[in-house]
């Protein structure tokens, strides 16, 4: 059976890219690196990388081991990480990557909150509409809407996120107000792009499925919060989640429209790998999170 120090060599090797930095890291001179991993690929009896100058390639076999490499370091280092959450003071660092839009809103004051709680534990907090790799960028978790399509991560749902159309005011007077989804074609229908199911398909209910209509307009948008202020100067219709828009629903500056025929509600989730041990202070992270997004559901639903 070989030694975890093979491993964990070997990945801080390759993680690094250069022999004198993972010797720094594990506490061995440079020599003593090269040398354990030249013994290591003798006792194998495969190359594992291919050396240069100025750098180092991982070869097939490299690569294999690598993967089985990098588990056994997330393992080892989530027993660290739990380890240290068991005493009275949490600490250390919580890496997440969001959606803007959940950035922007609920999540900022959730981690406020969670941050007078726990003032040693450092969050950092990625937004990125992409769906990056957790593993591969050394994220703790993300948050998702939708759903999970990759069944190496676990999901915890936070709250379920109804859409609604909404205008203001004013562009209803001058516009009037649809009574059917048919009727969409005849409004400035506002596009927001960042949406899986296409920024000119808009989502309703039907008596025995869901259907898709078509709309149109002049202005379209990856970016939530630009598409609610185009809102709220008159300029059309939106279709975003209820709780973009919730203040603003009650407070009257948007009014909505087509209420009970508006299919489109999605999950929001807490995601992590599968494979990664899971440390205390981020378990307490996301019922900390879960937590305040139940008490918020009303703006949600």
């Amino acid at each position: 059976m070989r030694s975890t120090d093979d491993f964990l060599i070997f990945y801080h090797l390759i993680e690094q890219g250069s022999f004198s930095k993972a010797a720094d890291i594990v506490g061995l001179t440079k020599s003593v690196v090269s040398k354990h991993i030249t013994r290591l690929e003798k006792e194998m009896g495969v190359q594992l990388i291919f050396r240069t100058t100025r750098k180092l390639t991982l070869t097939e076999a490299g690569k294999v081991f690598f993967e089985h490499a990098r588990t056994i370091y997330q393992s080892v280092q989530g027993a660290v990480d739990a380890m240290n959450g068991l005493g009275d003071s949490l600490s250390g660092s919580i890496r997440l990557t969001v959606p803007t839009v959940s950035g922007e809103m609920i999540l900022a004051e959730a981690i406020a909150d969670f941050s007078a709680s726990y003032p040693d534990i450092h969050v950092h907090m990625d937004l990125d509409n992409s769906f990056v790799d957790l593993i591969d960028n050394n994220f703790d978790l993300a948050i998702r809407t939708g759903a999970l399509q990759d069944s190496s991560y676990i999901a915890r749902r936070l709250v379920q996120a109804q859409w609604v159309i909404c205008a203001s005011p004013a562009y209803l007077v001058k516009n009037g107000t649809p009574k059917h989804p048919q009727d969409l074609d005849k409004y400035n229908c506002l596009a927001y792009s960042h949406q899986e199911s296409g920024a000119n398909e808009w989502l309703f209910k039907g008596r025995e499925a869901d259907y898709s209509v078509k709309i149109s307009g002049n202005f379209s948008t990856n970016n939530s919060a630009a598409l609610r202020k185009a809102a709220l100067f008159n300029l059309g219709l939106i279709y975003v989640p209820k709780v973009l828009v919730a203040d603003d629903l009650q407070a009257g500056t948007l009014v909505e429209v087509l209420p009970k025929q508006v299919a489109k509600s999605l999950g929001i989730y807490a995601i992590y790998p599968y494979t990664k041990l899971q440390p205390l202070k981020v378990k307490l992270f996301i019922e900390h999170i879960y937590q305040f997004y139940q008490r918020q559901a009303d703006n949600f639903s």
